[in-house]
């Protein structure tokens, strides 16, 4: 008897049927379970073990409990992580040059945007495939505005205020600083409790996020322009991606990149409906006039592009982006002066 059970072992061996390939993705993410993006992870967590056979499966760690984007990137580089969705403010710590897309009030609209995206991203995915990157899909957290404890519509407005300040980038908060503003540095899961206490009374953000968590009820007035975009992809470490059969990827990479594009037409709808939403619950919404906007828009062209364009993005960049600027506007307008940023 153990000699035919070892002649079928053996046989089994030399036919080649061995353990079946699984590989788990442990994928970080500050978004809470619930909101568009968590549920856009777990669709494509979902098709991935479809159409994997189950050979590919994806760990979600949700709402920051893997640490917000600076910690999940560290993690990633250390292998304690696969895969995280990160915005553009942490994907300058990778390819400084992708800053160009979300400067504030350079970029305006959401068609502009897309624009943009679509005529850079191969450059920039490039970019990061060599520093071990490699991006599973572009999207995006919205539009930032002000939201703030009084109404701000000026920059004379915005120096009564403690505005809160993602991270501890040193240039940007100097330049703030020298506008007479008053920035505090802090970690996105401090925002919070540091608008309950009054640490600051003031945070830029995406309507979306103002009110899936909340802080708009402490910050109860938003200043009615685009700060600037808040782009970002989901990205894995290329080490990871190369451990998954070449057979897969190309289905696995054109079905996260179908449920991104869908996230990202979404997205610009749950703006819209937040807003809404918040106007029934207290927000009040603060018209800023043309001159008042263009007097912020001087700010910026006169003295903050140039603490970014050349020490942290490269002219080159810059001026591509703003070509490509216009040439999108004098698609769209005919009359739109070029160079008019």
């Amino acid at each position: 008897m153990k000699a035919v059970i070892a002649s079928i072992f053996i046989y089994i061996l030399v036919l080649g049927v061995t353990p079946t390939y699984s590989q788990v993705i442990k994928l970080g993410t500050v978004a809470p379970e619930g909101s568009p993006w968590h549920d856009a992870m777990l669709e494509t967590a979902q098709k991935w073990k479809e159409l994997s056979g189950g050979r590919v499966t994806v760990r979600i760690y949700a709402g920051g409990v893997a640490g917000d984007e600076k910690d999940m990137l560290r993690k990633i580089r250390i292998g304690q992580l696969h895969a995280t969705a990160l915005t553009s403010s942490t994907l300058i710590e990778i390819v400084p040059d992708i800053e160009a897309i979300s400067l504030p009030m350079l970029i305006r609209t959401d068609g502009e945007l897309d624009y943009v995206i679509e005529k850079l991203g191969p450059e920039f995915e490039a970019r990061l495939a060599k520093k071990g990157f490699k991006v599973l899909t572009w999207s995006s957290t919205g539009w930032i505005y002000f939201f703030t404890k009084e109404p701000v519509m000026t920059p004379d407005d915005m120096k009564k205020r403690k505005l809160f300040f993602w991270g501890s980038d040193t240039a940007y908060i100097k330049l703030l600083k020298s506008w007479g503003f008053n920035p505090v540095p802090l970690g996105i899961i401090d925002l919070l409790p540091s608008l309950q206490t009054g640490l600051v009374d003031s945070f830029p953000a995406p309507p979306t996020a103002a009110l899936l968590f909340q802080m708009f009820a402490l910050a109860p007035h938003m200043t009615d322009f685009r700060w600037q975009p808040l782009p970002g992809t989901t990205v894995i470490s290329m080490r990871q991606w190369n451990k998954i059969p070449p057979d897969l990827r190309p289905v696995l990479e054109d079905t996260a990149r179908e449920i991104g594009a869908r996230l990202q037409k979404r997205i610009l709808e749950l703006e819209k409906e937040a807003i809404a939403a918040m106007k029934e619950h207290g927000l009040t919404v603060h018209p800023v006039s043309p001159p008042v906007e263009e007097a912020w828009r001087t700010l910026l062209r006169e003295e903050g592009y140039p603490v970014f364009v050349g020490p942290r993005i490269s002219k080159e960049m810059f001026d591509t982006v703003s070509s490509l600027l216009d040439e999108y506007r004098r698609s769209v307008d005919p009359q739109t002066a070029t160079g008019n940023q």
